[in-house]
């Protein structure tokens, strides 16, 4: 069968794929459309990351596709009304990343609240802000709210946990005496009550059109001024010219982005120069660990999947 993987893959699960199946691996190819749509058109299988948009002109010509790889969790970048329709089966690395996630959250959370790290030019150069820099805040005892209670969320409370914060959830998926719950200790709240009480929120949530902008100006409002927000989980789910305006207005005291409505964000970005705001390229699940996690396990999953078909 024909896999074709326009995005990188690291070479062990690439020769295993090599070994069974006839691959087509260009990494370039997620950034040049026409060619792509050509050389996936009698794929049986395609592997892809968050980039390659599964979906309109590419999606239509892949009438032999059976199988799709996704180096990830999320699937807003691929159409998957049209996937079941056809029967494609569609498998992501669910849980392959969420260790990665979650200590990107407990890292910048600490970072924020902490505030002593952005220091390194001052001290070196002799100025010496201990004064300024002396009232930062420990994470011990403070409470984590998890916006989106699925595996990445229950891994963060965890470790969360570990480091004695007490731990409360927003799920609309959940019910009040979920399993997972009772195993992190954690109290199921509403919304707005969770963003009150919370002095840390993270967001693990898909981009759905009820998520849109779920943290919205008014919900925004309803956080405290000495909380932070951190979101590894997906572009639009914040309001982002809100959460600007909140930071340079004092009406929270810090923010963690990694993901972004539009990707990578363009010049007079509405995030630029905001007080308080830590900012990195989509790579809360990036490591070179979960790297090889995410590779080994949708790999297998995909030779089982063909090998399935044959």
């Amino acid at each position: 069968m024909k896999i074709v993987i326009p995005e990188a893959l690291l070479p062990g699960p690439l020769a295993q794929l090599q070994a069974r199946h006839t691959v087509h691996y260009d990494p370039a190819l997620v950034n040049q459309p026409e060619p792509l749509i050509a050389a996936a058109r009698d794929a049986d299988c395609i592997i892809i990351r968050n980039r390659t948009q599964l979906r309109g002109a590419l999606l239509d010509a892949m009438t032999r596709c059976r199988v799709v790889g996704r180096q990830g969790v999320g699937l807003d970048n691929i159409d998957m009304d049209v996937c079941r329709a056809r029967g494609i089966e569609v498998i992501p690395a669910i849980g392959a990343n969420a260790r990665s996630v979650a200590e990107y959250v407990m890292t910048t959370a600490m970072m924020l609240l902490r505030g002593a790290y952005g220091a390194s030019a001052e001290v070196a150069a002799g100025t010496w802000p201990r004064a300024a820099l002396g009232g930062g805040r420990e994470i011990f005892g403070r409470t984590l709210g998890v916006v989106g209670f699925g595996s990445i969320g229950q891994v963060t409370a965890a470790l969360a946990r570990r480091m004695d914060m007490r731990v409360v959830a927003y799920d609309p998926m959940l019910a009040a005496d979920a399993p997972a719950l009772r195993e992190h200790d954690c109290a199921l709240l509403p919304l707005e009550e969770l963003l009150a009480v919370s002095d840390v929120v993270t967001l693990h949530m898909p981009l759905l059109p009820q998520t849109h902008h779920l943290l919205d100006a008014q919900r925004l409002a309803c956080m405290r001024a000495d909380a932070v927000l951190i979101n590894a989980a997906r572009g639009g789910t914040v309001d982002e010219a809100a959460l600007a305006a909140a930071l340079r207005a004092g009406r929270l005291h810090g923010a963690a982005l990694d993901v972004f409505e539009t990707e990578p964000l363009g010049p007079g970005s509405v995030l630029a120069d905001v007080p308080n705001l830590l900012l990195t390229p989509h790579i809360g699940g990036v490591t070179a660990d979960s790297e090889v996690r995410v590779s080994d396990l949708v790999t297998a999953r995909v030779l089982a999947a063909l090998e399935a078909l044959e």
